[in-house]
């Protein structure tokens, strides 16, 4: 774990409430520089001590090193080829679940995957393919726009979401896209004011999907419609495919936003540090 046996790890967690400030910084310092891998021991500490002082500056510790973990890994996936939307929602997931594996939310979307699949038919049109995602999604499954607490921070959580199976419209057109992709369906997110949606769009047709309204389906003009409605003046980015980094950008300003409404001023902040990664 660390060129440190078990005593002197012990003797310095001991440190951590020290009078003098000198001391604290520096075993915080050297606690910090054994990395990741120190978690379950600090993790192990906590739950045998009985000084209150030790143990925040214990769960401070923790959540610094789990921090910078994620920062890392977001880093990662800034610069990977294919900057992978399950991935990249998972790194955004170890913000509120720091212990939360890549497999277990793989799992969980292969699962959502596999009951579209057998009831899907690749002979059919792309409007009666839609359809029966949208029956399987929305009505087999339950899948559904979390309108009473839409600006909870778990709406930014895909775990979350599959398990409340609620969500807010980034995470829902998130499993859609996910489900859509591996059937081979030329489906993509659109980066809208105020709400995302998916797109159908191959060389014969284009339309438009609201996730966040069970799948419904509508067109180009009604995007017109929209915009015009929030005076707002219609781009190319409103009616165009974006990719996954938008889509992990956005909802990370989602997540902040979130937070912001909750007044947790720290996490703001840190989510903000997630959003300078990727746009550095």
């Amino acid at each position: 774990m660390s060129d440190l046996n078990t005593n002197e790890l012990h003797a310095l967690v001991s440190l951590l409430d020290d009078t003098d400030a000198e001391v604290r910084n520096h075993v915080r310092d050297k606690i910090f520089s054994l990395g990741t891998e120190i978690i379950p021991f600090l993790e192990e500490s906590w739950e045998k001590s009985f000084n209150p002082e030790i143990q925040k500056e214990i769960e401070t510790l923790v959540h610094e090193l789990q921090f910078s973990l994620l920062r890392t890994r977001l880093e990662n996936w800034k610069s990977s080829e294919d900057r992978d939307l399950l991935t990249g929602l998972w790194i955004i997931n170890t913000y509120q679940y720091p212990d939360l594996e890549f497999e277990k939310l793989n799992a969980e979307m292969h699962q959502i995957y596999f009951e579209v699949w057998t009831a899907f038919k690749n002979d059919l049109g792309p409007y009666d393919q839609i359809r029966i995602i949208n029956n399987v999604l929305f009505n087999t499954l339950r899948f559904s726009a979390n309108t009473k607490n839409f600006h909870s921070p778990s709406n930014s959580m895909l775990a979350s979401v599959l398990d409340t199976k609620k969500g807010n419209p980034i995470s829902l057109c998130a499993i859609y896209l996910l489900v859509a992709q591996k059937l081979g369906l030329p489906i993509y997110g659109v980066n809208l004011p105020n709400l995302f949606v998916l797109t159908y769009k191959s060389e014969d047709i284009t339309f438009y999907i609201n996730a966040f309204n069970k799948g419904l389906i509508f067109r180009r003009q009604d995007i017109y419609n929209y915009l015009e409605h929030l005076k707002i003046e219609p781009k190319d980015v409103f009616f165009e495919p974006t990719d996954s980094y938008q889509i992990i950008l956005r909802s990370l300003r989602n997540l902040s936003h979130s937070f912001e409404k909750l007044g947790e001023v720290e996490k703001v902040e840190e989510i903000k540090a997630m959003i300078q990664i990727l746009e550095s």
